[in-house]
């Protein structure tokens, strides 16, 4: 990548981008694979701005525009909550809170085969990675890693499931980790999955717990950082001098 293309793509990082920015040029960049997520696309040698919001880097190569809002996007890869809908001979029927259900094809868990279909209800939650994503069709959705394997994948049993911006999704998905779960992290012990569709699942040994983290984590959007650690530090006097 040489400097001028260096130069056009960091001044854009992290600041508010329009539709028909152009944030990359490719064709002072060599011999470099760049991955293009939500709100970005190619026209020849330029990468141009789809929706606004921050235009968002992660290491080696992944550009993305970040917004906040209530629809989500589906795009390849991401990692997502979904609940099952309906069930046919060959695929669940999902939604994830995207403009069309999703299909996860009875085979696509880790061993999967025909004398194996697992048998999911109306409303199970799941877990799942997002393999196809074309504008005009339902995604494809899978509960395996890219190698084949279940990983974290699957069934989120118990818990409890809630609806937020994809904006604060992809927040909480941040490294280093952002720092209401940090906070939390050190003062409760709680599991966590997080989608990028914009969906939180929390399950933890007593509700309580489950409903302090759920309101923590929901009242984190427009806070600062040093702010979510004051609102999870007052969060925590109240649930402590109440129990």
């Amino acid at each position: 990548m040489d400097d001028r293309s260096l130069n056009l793509t960091t001044s854009f990082i992290d600041q508010i981008v329009v539709p028909g920015d152009v944030v990359l040029d490719l064709s002072s960049m060599s011999n470099q694979t760049i991955k293009l997520g939500g709100g970005l696309r190619q026209d020849c040698d330029t990468i141009s701005v789809m929706k606004a919001g921050k235009l968002k880097f992660s290491k080696p190569n992944k550009y993305w525009v970040e917004s906040s809002q209530k629809r989500y996007v589906p795009c390849v890869e991401d990692t997502i909550l979904g609940t099952v809908v309906d069930s046919k001979a060959d695929n669940f029927l999902v939604d994830i809170k995207g403009p069309t259900l999703a299909f996860l094809p009875v085979l696509a868990f880790e061993g999967g085969t025909r004398r194996n279909i697992p048998k999911y209800e109306a409303g199970t939650l799941l877990y799942v990675r997002v393999v196809k994503a074309n504008a005009g069709m339902n995604p494809e959705l899978s509960c395996t890693d890219a190698s084949g394997k279940a990983a974290e994948f699957g069934v989120l049993k118990d818990g409890y499931m809630f609806e937020t911006s994809t904006g604060l999704s992809r927040m909480l998905l941040s490294s280093p980790t952002c720092p209401v779960l940090e906070a939390l992290g050190k003062k409760l012990s709680f599991e966590i999955a997080i989608g990028l569709n914009g969906r939180v699942w929390v399950n933890a040994a007593s509700p309580s717990t489950v409903i302090l983290v759920s309101n923590a984590i929901m009242n984190s959007e427009s806070l600062s950082g040093v702010q979510q650690r004051i609102m999870v530090e007052k969060l925590m006097q109240k649930f402590q001098s109440s129990s």
